[in-house]
């Protein structure tokens, strides 16, 4: 032996290496401790000085460059040439469980003129202890492969009996179930602020998603992920398309279909597929996310003539003094550049606003129609409750013709067809089925369930000069279907209103009232002809006129004919 290799080996010193498959082991367990406990007096015993230990909590699926630990262990011997270091582990299975991973790491480790011993295993550099440590290797592999096969297999049971088997997502926790196992419960008060914002996107109080993460962001009571109460963007996202807020579990990595869970849901799944398709459309937002009391309508309002958003700004003039105004920044368009003030487009909105407000007789015939509606609705429950019972038995029985024509085909195409149809006829039956389960007497009346939207539709200016910025944007969404249409000279241009304050406009225009009971025909031709109406058989001419000159009296405008225009001009 060389000079240099006895400094070498006289400047022996100790590594430990410890590891447990998961982070819930390193919590609420000791097996990090124990390894260390049990490697630090094998060290003692062996006369090595323990230099550093390198903790793991992973399991890395065999492979040792992803766990952090092994990572941190092989930069340090690559760091410290100078010594040669004996790495000490507790088990075989704590090296690694993997036969390729096993024989690379030993290589990795020699390269670096570092050793391995182990406490329940001795390695022998012989023919016979290499097979027997490869022997041992490809069996810690086998014990993995199959630990992770029965845990598949208890999992995807478990799925298909309803039970969520993953983390508990934002909103719900684990609890021992009466069944067996753990099952999801509700964890107030993160499951209440869940709920509303998945039903705020559904309904389109939240226009985008953004706007569900600033909500979100809003709530004390939601975890967040930065120290300035900021949230990652894509929790918001996976809020919105995981199915397990409507109570139903899906694992389509194990080819489970989607299937109603044993835990409550925060939402109805007529709700998420609500959401569901709101995303795959798109939605339009009114409001930028920046909006602001200096410019109310940034974002909503767009140049008539170029279709752009306006953008807003202040501007200063010579004395120093700042003045508000909207633009069109489009190039192209002929108002490019051309200011509009504030005040004038904003007075020109709160009118168009004002506008909305119906008579308040005509709200209460409308309260008088949805109460009828409601009462008739709710007078039909029977047989809407017969109808769903009738689709499901329907689609009972389209998916098990699907399912004969699967058998009898060997195409691979048709197969598809037909499975896509079956998942669409399954998603449908689920539908159906929650609408059976609620179809029943509502808990609430209809004053209370329709008090907040007829408040609205009363007198939606209300809100908007209270001044509040939530308020304001609802009402740009309840109120206008799409982004209002400016024009410097004209001022707003036919504007999208939403189909309840069009409904209302409709009734409440001029000319557009009640025919009356009585009936009245209109001779199309000098021929003689049979009359329904018995007076018109004796007199048409004169019979026509009464009915129009009574038609007139009530309000009702109809066109004079040639005759009653010549008697009214007499």
């Amino acid at each position: 032996m060389t000079q240099k290799d006895t400094s070498i080996e006289s400047e022996k010193a100790a590594l430990i290496y410890c590891r447990v498959s998961s982070k819930r082991q390193k919590d609420q367990g000791s097996g990090l401790d124990s390894q260390e406990h049990r490697c630090r007096e094998y060290a003692a015993g062996k006369g090595l000085h323990v230099e550093a230990v390198f903790p793991d909590d992973i399991s890395g699926g065999g492979d040792f460059m992803k766990r952090p630990g092994m990572v941190a262990l092989l930069a340090y011997l690559s760091a410290q040439t100078d010594k040669r270091y004996v790495v000490i582990f507790d088990d075989l299975k704590r090296f690694a469980r993997d036969t390729e991973f096993h024989i690379k790491l030993r290589r990795e480790l020699s390269d670096r003129n570092a050793s391995v011993e182990c406490l329940n295993f001795k390695f022998e550099d012989t023919p016979e202890g290499k097979f027997i440590e490869t022997v041992f290797a490809a069996h810690g592999e086998l014990e993995r492969q199959q630990n992770g096969r029965q845990v598949v297999q208890k999992m995807k049971a478990r799925v298909e009996q309803g039970f969520w088997v993953f983390q508990a997502p934002f909103g719900y926790r684990y609890e021992k179930s009466k069944r067996g196992g753990k099952e999801l419960v509700r964890d107030e008060p993160v499951a209440s602020v869940i709920a509303e914002a998945l039903e705020g996107y559904a309904s389109g109080r939240f226009a985008t998603q953004v706007e569900v993460q600033r909500f979100l962001e809003s709530q004390p009571s939601f975890p967040k992920d930065f120290p300035d109460g900021t949230i990652r963007p894509w929790k918001a996202t996976r809020l919105l398309t995981r199915p397990v807020y409507a109570g139903y579990v899906h694992a389509p990595m194990w080819g489970g279909s989607l299937r109603k869970g044993q835990h409550e849901g925060l939402i109805s799944y007529r709700t998420f597929e609500k959401i569901r398709q709101r995303l795959e459309q798109g939605v339009y937002a009114p409001a930028r996310k920046d909006m602001r009391d200096d410019f109310i309508l940034r974002g909503a309002v767009q140049c008539a003539e170029c279709e752009t958003p306006l953008t807003s700004s202040w501007s200063k003039s010579k004395t120093g003094k700042k003045h508000p105004y909207y633009r069109c920044y489009n190039k192209g368009c002929n108002s490019y550049g051309k200011s509009i003030r504030r005040a004038e487009i904003e007075s020109e909105f709160e009118t168009l606003l004002q506008s909305l407000e119906p008579e308040a007789g005509l709200f209460e015939i409308s309260r008088a129609m949805f109460a009828q509606a409601w009462d008739q609705r709710l007078a039909q429950t029977s047989e809407i409750l017969a109808g769903l019972k009738k689709q499901m038995a329907d689609a009972d029985k389209q998916v098990a013709r699907l399912l004969e024509r699967i058998v009898e085909t060997d195409n691979p195409s048709v197969i598809s067809a037909y499975e896509k149809k079956i998942e669409r006829l399954e998603q449908s039956k689920l539908i159906t089925a929650e609408k059976v389960q609620k179809q029943s007497r509502p808990k609430h009346s209809f004053e209370e369930m329709f008090e907040l939207a007829l408040g609205f539709l009363s007198n939606p200016w209300k809100l908007w000069d209270s001044g509040n910025m939530h308020l304001r944007k609802m009402v740009l969404r309840l109120a206008f279907t799409d982004r209002l249409s400016y024009h410097r000279e004209k001022g707003f241009l036919n504007p999208k209103k939403s189909l309840p304050f069009k409904m209302l406009e409709g009734i409440s225009l001029p000319g557009k009232q009640m025919v009356l009971p009585e009936r009245f025909e209109l001779s199309a031709s000098p021929l003689p002809r049979e009359c329904s109406t018995p007076e018109l058989r004796q007199h048409p001419a004169r019979s026509v006129d009464r009915h129009w000159r009574r038609a007139n009296a009530a309000g009702i405008a109809i066109t004079p004919l040639p005759w009653q225009a010549a008697e009214d001009a007499k």
